[in-house]
Protein backbone atom coordinates (compact mmCIF):
# COMPACT_ATOMS: atom_id res chain seq x y z
CA UNK A 1 0.00 0.00 0.00
CA UNK A 2 1.43 3.58 -0.41
CA UNK A 3 2.22 6.43 2.11
CA UNK A 4 -0.80 7.66 1.45
CA UNK A 5 -3.68 5.41 1.82
CA UNK A 6 -5.82 6.35 4.91
CA UNK A 7 -5.42 4.83 8.15
CA UNK A 8 -9.08 3.92 8.35
CA UNK A 9 -7.85 1.30 5.52
CA UNK A 10 -4.69 0.16 6.67
CA UNK A 11 -5.70 -3.17 8.37
CA UNK A 12 -8.82 -3.90 5.39
CA UNK A 13 -8.38 -6.93 4.07
CA UNK A 14 -9.93 -7.59 0.95
CA UNK A 15 -12.20 -10.36 -0.43
CA UNK A 16 -10.74 -12.94 -2.60
CA UNK A 17 -12.82 -13.86 -5.66
CA UNK A 18 -12.30 -17.47 -6.95
CA UNK A 19 -10.08 -17.85 -9.91
CA UNK A 20 -10.70 -16.43 -13.01
CA UNK A 21 -8.27 -18.06 -15.32
CA UNK A 22 -7.77 -16.69 -18.88
CA UNK A 23 -7.84 -19.87 -20.89
CA UNK A 24 -10.11 -22.41 -21.64
CA UNK A 25 -7.78 -25.64 -20.48
CA UNK A 26 -10.13 -25.74 -17.03
CA UNK A 27 -13.41 -27.24 -16.11
CA UNK A 28 -14.32 -24.53 -14.21
CA UNK A 29 -15.89 -25.58 -10.35
CA UNK A 30 -14.94 -23.35 -8.48
CA UNK A 31 -17.17 -20.00 -8.57
CA UNK A 32 -21.35 -21.29 -9.41
CA UNK A 33 -21.37 -19.89 -12.76
CA UNK A 34 -24.36 -21.31 -14.19
CA UNK A 35 -23.05 -23.84 -17.10
CA UNK A 36 -25.68 -22.76 -19.22
CA UNK A 37 -25.58 -19.52 -21.67
CA UNK A 38 -27.62 -16.82 -20.96
CA UNK A 39 -31.28 -16.74 -21.83
CA UNK A 40 -31.87 -15.98 -25.62
CA UNK A 41 -34.63 -13.37 -25.11
CA UNK A 42 -31.70 -12.17 -22.36
CA UNK A 43 -28.83 -11.89 -25.60
CA UNK A 44 -31.51 -9.97 -27.72
CA UNK A 45 -32.71 -7.87 -25.65
CA UNK A 46 -28.47 -6.35 -24.79
CA UNK A 47 -27.79 -6.07 -28.66
CA UNK A 48 -31.44 -3.71 -28.74
CA UNK A 49 -29.39 -1.08 -26.65
CA UNK A 50 -25.76 -1.40 -27.70
CA UNK A 51 -26.61 1.78 -29.98
CA UNK A 52 -27.84 3.58 -27.21
CA UNK A 53 -24.99 3.13 -24.87
CA UNK A 54 -23.62 6.65 -26.03
CA UNK A 55 -26.54 7.89 -23.12
CA UNK A 56 -26.40 6.99 -20.23
CA UNK A 57 -28.23 4.30 -18.41
CA UNK A 58 -31.80 5.39 -16.47
CA UNK A 59 -30.90 5.63 -12.73
CA UNK A 60 -34.05 4.50 -11.82
CA UNK A 61 -34.51 1.11 -14.18
CA UNK A 62 -38.04 1.50 -14.32
CA UNK A 63 -38.51 -0.75 -17.10
CA UNK A 64 -36.85 -3.08 -15.02
CA UNK A 65 -38.39 -3.04 -11.89
CA UNK A 66 -41.81 -2.98 -13.81
CA UNK A 67 -40.92 -6.70 -15.06
CA UNK A 68 -39.18 -7.70 -11.46
CA UNK A 69 -42.67 -6.31 -9.69
CA UNK A 70 -44.59 -8.68 -12.06
CA UNK A 71 -41.99 -11.64 -11.56
CA UNK A 72 -42.15 -11.24 -7.78
CA UNK A 73 -45.71 -9.84 -7.23
CA UNK A 74 -43.77 -6.81 -5.38
CA UNK A 75 -45.00 -2.95 -6.05
CA UNK A 76 -41.68 -1.18 -7.66
CA UNK A 77 -41.43 0.83 -4.88
CA UNK A 78 -40.43 -2.22 -3.34
CA UNK A 79 -37.38 -2.84 -5.22
CA UNK A 80 -33.88 -1.37 -5.74
CA UNK A 81 -31.61 -2.38 -8.46
CA UNK A 82 -28.09 -3.09 -8.34
CA UNK A 83 -24.75 -3.98 -9.46
CA UNK A 84 -25.08 -7.59 -8.52
CA UNK A 85 -26.40 -8.86 -5.43
CA UNK A 86 -23.28 -7.55 -3.48
CA UNK A 87 -24.10 -3.60 -3.79
CA UNK A 88 -27.01 -4.11 -1.97
CA UNK A 89 -25.08 -6.19 0.97
CA UNK A 90 -22.87 -3.05 0.79
CA UNK A 91 -25.74 -0.86 1.17
CA UNK A 92 -27.33 -2.41 3.88
CA UNK A 93 -24.01 -2.65 6.09
CA UNK A 94 -23.53 1.02 5.49
CA UNK A 95 -27.30 2.17 5.82
CA UNK A 96 -28.28 -0.69 8.68
CA UNK A 97 -25.18 -0.74 10.82
CA UNK A 98 -23.03 2.09 12.89
CA UNK A 99 -21.44 2.22 16.67
CA UNK A 100 -24.84 0.93 18.05
CA UNK A 101 -25.54 -1.46 15.62
CA UNK A 102 -23.19 -4.18 14.91
CA UNK A 103 -23.63 -6.49 12.18
CA UNK A 104 -24.13 -10.07 12.91
CA UNK A 105 -23.46 -13.44 10.76
CA UNK A 106 -22.03 -16.70 11.53
CA UNK A 107 -18.42 -17.68 10.99
CA UNK A 108 -18.51 -19.66 8.22
CA UNK A 109 -21.12 -17.56 5.36
CA UNK A 110 -20.25 -15.51 2.79
CA UNK A 111 -16.44 -14.03 2.98
CA UNK A 112 -17.63 -10.72 1.60
CA UNK A 113 -19.65 -10.15 5.18
CA UNK A 114 -16.45 -8.91 7.24
CA UNK A 115 -15.25 -7.29 4.22
CA UNK A 116 -18.35 -5.23 3.59
CA UNK A 117 -18.29 -4.07 7.49
CA UNK A 118 -14.84 -2.84 7.69
CA UNK A 119 -15.16 -1.19 4.77
CA UNK A 120 -18.44 0.33 5.86
CA UNK A 121 -16.18 1.31 9.33
CA UNK A 122 -18.93 -0.63 11.16
CA UNK A 123 -18.41 -3.45 14.09
CA UNK A 124 -19.32 -7.04 13.21
CA UNK A 125 -20.11 -10.50 15.20
CA UNK A 126 -19.61 -14.16 14.02
CA UNK A 127 -21.65 -16.22 15.82
CA UNK A 128 -20.11 -20.01 15.25
CA UNK A 129 -22.35 -22.21 13.35
CA UNK A 130 -23.21 -25.78 15.09
CA UNK A 131 -20.90 -28.95 14.94
CA UNK A 132 -22.99 -29.97 12.17
CA UNK A 133 -22.65 -26.46 10.10
CA UNK A 134 -25.96 -25.54 10.39
CA UNK A 135 -27.53 -22.12 11.63
CA UNK A 136 -27.10 -21.49 15.15
CA UNK A 137 -30.02 -19.70 15.20
CA UNK A 138 -30.89 -19.15 18.71
CA UNK A 139 -27.70 -17.75 19.07
CA UNK A 140 -27.84 -15.39 16.06
CA UNK A 141 -31.28 -14.04 17.39
CA UNK A 142 -30.11 -13.61 20.84
CA UNK A 143 -27.21 -10.76 19.39
CA UNK A 144 -27.79 -6.94 19.73
CA UNK A 145 -27.27 -5.97 16.01
CA UNK A 146 -28.60 -6.28 12.27
CA UNK A 147 -28.37 -9.61 10.80
CA UNK A 148 -27.17 -11.39 8.10
CA UNK A 149 -28.01 -14.45 6.91
CA UNK A 150 -27.41 -16.23 4.04
CA UNK A 151 -30.18 -18.61 2.23
CA UNK A 152 -29.08 -21.09 1.40
CA UNK A 153 -25.97 -20.50 3.31
CA UNK A 154 -22.95 -20.39 1.28
CA UNK A 155 -20.58 -22.55 1.35
CA UNK A 156 -22.33 -24.96 3.03
CA UNK A 157 -25.68 -24.47 1.08
CA UNK A 158 -27.18 -25.86 4.04
CA UNK A 159 -30.73 -23.79 3.80
CA UNK A 160 -33.15 -22.72 6.76
CA UNK A 161 -37.23 -23.15 6.08
CA UNK A 162 -39.14 -19.49 5.62
CA UNK A 163 -40.89 -20.11 9.00
CA UNK A 164 -37.50 -20.35 10.55
CA UNK A 165 -36.90 -17.25 9.38
CA UNK A 166 -40.17 -15.06 9.66
CA UNK A 167 -39.53 -16.17 13.43
CA UNK A 168 -36.20 -14.56 13.52
CA UNK A 169 -37.74 -11.46 11.91
CA UNK A 170 -40.87 -11.25 13.97
CA UNK A 171 -39.15 -11.49 17.34
CA UNK A 172 -37.15 -8.51 16.88
CA UNK A 173 -39.40 -5.76 14.70
CA UNK A 174 -36.64 -3.39 16.04
CA UNK A 175 -33.77 -4.46 13.98
CA UNK A 176 -33.13 -5.02 9.81
CA UNK A 177 -32.68 -8.90 9.20
CA UNK A 178 -31.00 -9.23 5.98
CA UNK A 179 -31.43 -12.65 3.88
CA UNK A 180 -29.24 -13.06 1.19
CA UNK A 181 -31.17 -15.43 -1.44
CA UNK A 182 -28.32 -16.03 -4.04
CA UNK A 183 -29.19 -19.39 -4.52
CA UNK A 184 -32.24 -19.71 -3.40
CA UNK A 185 -33.51 -20.67 -6.89
CA UNK A 186 -31.77 -23.44 -6.21
CA UNK A 187 -33.85 -25.70 -3.27
CA UNK A 188 -34.73 -22.95 -0.95
CA UNK A 189 -37.50 -21.42 0.01
CA UNK A 190 -37.73 -17.29 -0.97
CA UNK A 191 -38.89 -15.06 2.16
CA UNK A 192 -39.86 -12.49 -0.44
CA UNK A 193 -43.84 -12.84 0.13
CA UNK A 194 -42.88 -11.69 3.75
CA UNK A 195 -41.84 -8.29 3.44
CA UNK A 196 -45.57 -7.24 2.93
CA UNK A 197 -45.95 -8.18 6.54
CA UNK A 198 -42.58 -7.20 8.07
CA UNK A 199 -40.82 -3.77 7.58
CA UNK A 200 -37.79 -4.85 9.16
CA UNK A 201 -36.82 -7.82 6.28
CA UNK A 202 -34.82 -6.80 3.49
CA UNK A 203 -34.37 -9.92 0.72
CA UNK A 204 -31.06 -9.33 -1.78
CA UNK A 205 -31.03 -11.55 -4.75
CA UNK A 206 -29.30 -11.75 -8.08
CA UNK A 207 -29.25 -12.96 -11.55
CA UNK A 208 -25.80 -14.27 -11.45
CA UNK A 209 -26.76 -17.88 -10.71
CA UNK A 210 -29.98 -19.31 -11.60
CA UNK A 211 -30.37 -16.53 -14.67
CA UNK A 212 -26.95 -17.52 -16.09
CA UNK A 213 -25.49 -13.78 -16.33
CA UNK A 214 -22.82 -13.34 -13.67
CA UNK A 215 -20.78 -11.14 -16.11
CA UNK A 216 -23.93 -8.86 -16.53
CA UNK A 217 -23.47 -7.60 -12.62
CA UNK A 218 -27.23 -7.26 -11.95
CA UNK A 219 -28.97 -7.87 -8.42
CA UNK A 220 -32.38 -7.04 -6.55
CA UNK A 221 -32.84 -5.37 -3.03
CA UNK A 222 -36.88 -6.31 -2.13
CA UNK A 223 -38.06 -4.94 1.27
CA UNK A 224 -40.51 -2.65 2.47
CA UNK A 225 -41.11 0.95 0.81
CA UNK A 226 -39.33 2.92 3.91
CA UNK A 227 -36.39 0.29 3.73
CA UNK A 228 -35.75 0.66 -0.03
CA UNK A 229 -35.61 4.77 0.00
CA UNK A 230 -32.78 4.23 2.80
CA UNK A 231 -31.02 2.10 0.13
CA UNK A 232 -31.86 4.36 -2.83
CA UNK A 233 -30.58 7.35 -0.38
CA UNK A 234 -27.02 5.66 0.13
CA UNK A 235 -27.11 4.20 -4.02
CA UNK A 236 -27.80 7.67 -5.57
CA UNK A 237 -25.13 9.23 -3.02
CA UNK A 238 -22.43 7.25 -4.87
CA UNK A 239 -23.50 6.45 -7.69
CA UNK A 240 -26.80 6.92 -9.65
CA UNK A 241 -26.14 5.10 -12.55
CA UNK A 242 -25.04 2.26 -10.86
CA UNK A 243 -26.95 -0.47 -13.45
CA UNK A 244 -25.74 0.09 -17.01
CA UNK A 245 -28.27 -0.51 -19.87
CA UNK A 246 -26.94 -3.41 -21.41
CA UNK A 247 -27.91 -5.13 -17.98
CA UNK A 248 -30.95 -3.89 -17.29
CA UNK A 249 -32.23 -5.10 -20.63
CA UNK A 250 -31.16 -8.20 -19.96
CA UNK A 251 -32.62 -8.67 -16.79
CA UNK A 252 -35.72 -7.83 -18.55
CA UNK A 253 -35.08 -10.25 -21.28
CA UNK A 254 -34.35 -13.05 -18.90
CA UNK A 255 -37.17 -12.34 -16.38
CA UNK A 256 -39.35 -12.73 -19.59
CA UNK A 257 -38.18 -16.25 -20.23
CA UNK A 258 -39.41 -17.97 -17.26
CA UNK A 259 -39.54 -21.68 -18.74
CA UNK A 260 -35.57 -21.54 -20.37
CA UNK A 261 -34.47 -20.13 -16.07
CA UNK A 262 -36.47 -22.73 -14.68
CA UNK A 263 -35.31 -25.93 -17.56
CA UNK A 264 -31.44 -24.73 -16.72
CA UNK A 265 -32.42 -25.16 -12.51
CA UNK A 266 -33.62 -28.31 -12.81
CA UNK A 267 -30.75 -29.92 -15.04
CA UNK A 268 -28.90 -28.25 -12.02
CA UNK A 269 -30.87 -30.01 -9.34
CA UNK A 270 -30.36 -33.19 -11.40
CA UNK A 271 -26.63 -33.15 -11.45
CA UNK A 272 -26.43 -32.21 -8.12
CA UNK A 273 -28.04 -35.64 -7.10
CA UNK A 274 -25.82 -37.82 -9.89
CA UNK A 275 -22.22 -36.06 -8.71
CA UNK A 276 -23.92 -35.95 -4.70
CA UNK A 277 -24.76 -39.99 -5.50
CA UNK A 278 -20.96 -40.60 -7.38
CA UNK A 279 -19.15 -38.41 -4.76
CA UNK A 280 -20.57 -40.73 -1.92
CA UNK A 281 -19.75 -43.47 -3.48
CA UNK A 282 -15.93 -42.67 -3.64
CA UNK A 283 -16.32 -42.47 0.31
CA UNK A 284 -17.04 -38.07 -0.09
CA UNK A 285 -18.87 -36.68 2.68
CA UNK A 286 -20.54 -33.76 2.30
CA UNK A 287 -23.73 -31.07 3.86
CA UNK A 288 -27.01 -31.30 2.90
CA UNK A 289 -26.73 -28.78 -0.42
CA UNK A 290 -29.53 -26.46 -1.50
CA UNK A 291 -27.81 -24.61 -3.55
CA UNK A 292 -25.85 -24.68 -7.27
CA UNK A 293 -22.85 -26.14 -5.58
CA UNK A 294 -21.40 -28.88 -3.18
CA UNK A 295 -19.82 -28.67 0.02
CA UNK A 296 -17.51 -31.96 0.61
CA UNK A 297 -14.78 -33.54 1.99
CA UNK A 298 -12.90 -37.27 2.02
CA UNK A 299 -12.07 -38.25 5.22
CA UNK A 300 -8.41 -39.81 3.77
CA UNK A 301 -7.41 -37.41 1.49
CA UNK A 302 -7.09 -33.63 2.78
CA UNK A 303 -8.87 -30.34 1.19
CA UNK A 304 -5.87 -28.82 0.19
CA UNK A 305 -4.41 -31.74 -1.45
CA UNK A 306 -7.97 -32.67 -3.56
CA UNK A 307 -8.00 -29.10 -4.70
CA UNK A 308 -4.33 -29.12 -5.78
CA UNK A 309 -4.67 -32.38 -7.81
CA UNK A 310 -7.60 -31.39 -8.91
CA UNK A 311 -6.00 -28.30 -10.45
CA UNK A 312 -3.81 -30.51 -11.96
CA UNK A 313 -6.16 -32.59 -13.96
CA UNK A 314 -7.12 -29.14 -14.74
CA UNK A 315 -10.68 -29.15 -12.38
CA UNK A 316 -10.86 -25.97 -11.03
CA UNK A 317 -12.56 -26.34 -7.77
CA UNK A 318 -12.85 -23.37 -4.22
CA UNK A 319 -10.83 -24.36 -1.28
CA UNK A 320 -10.73 -22.44 1.88
CA UNK A 321 -8.18 -22.60 4.16
CA UNK A 322 -9.99 -20.66 6.67
CA UNK A 323 -11.58 -20.74 9.40
CA UNK A 324 -9.98 -23.80 10.39
CA UNK A 325 -12.79 -26.30 11.11
CA UNK A 326 -13.40 -26.11 6.96
CA UNK A 327 -10.06 -26.85 5.20
CA UNK A 328 -10.55 -29.77 4.99
CA UNK A 329 -13.54 -29.59 2.40
CA UNK A 330 -13.76 -28.12 -1.09
CA UNK A 331 -17.06 -25.94 -2.66
CA UNK A 332 -17.55 -27.80 -5.85
CA UNK A 333 -20.07 -25.49 -8.31
CA UNK A 334 -22.70 -28.32 -10.36
CA UNK A 335 -22.02 -27.73 -13.58
CA UNK A 336 -23.03 -29.50 -16.95
CA UNK A 337 -23.20 -33.48 -16.28
CA UNK A 338 -20.33 -34.01 -18.85
CA UNK A 339 -18.32 -31.39 -16.24
CA UNK A 340 -19.35 -33.58 -13.48
CA UNK A 341 -18.54 -37.01 -15.54
CA UNK A 342 -15.15 -35.84 -15.70
CA UNK A 343 -14.55 -34.28 -12.15
CA UNK A 344 -15.59 -37.88 -11.36
CA UNK A 345 -13.29 -39.43 -13.07
CA UNK A 346 -10.62 -37.11 -11.61
CA UNK A 347 -11.50 -37.74 -8.06
CA UNK A 348 -11.97 -41.47 -8.70
CA UNK A 349 -8.21 -41.36 -9.65
CA UNK A 350 -7.53 -39.02 -7.26
CA UNK A 351 -8.97 -41.05 -3.70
Amino acid sequence: MSKFLSKKYEGLIPYTPGEQPRDNVFIKLNTNESPFPPSQKAVEACEAVLKRVNLYSDPDCRELKKAVAASYGVPEKCIVCSNGSDEVLSWAFTAFCDEGRAGIFPDVTYGFYPVFAAQSGVPYKVVPLKDDLTMDIDRMKAEEGTLFIANPNAPTGIALGAAVIEDVVRSRPDRVVVVDEAYVDFGAESVVPLISKYDNLLVTQTFSKSRSMAGARLGLGLGSEALIRDLETIRCSINPYNVGSMAQAMGIGALLDCEYTSGNIREIIENRAYASSALKALGFEMTDSSANFLFVRHPDVGGEEIYRKLREKNVLVRHFSQPERIKEYNRITVGSIDQMKALIKALAEIV
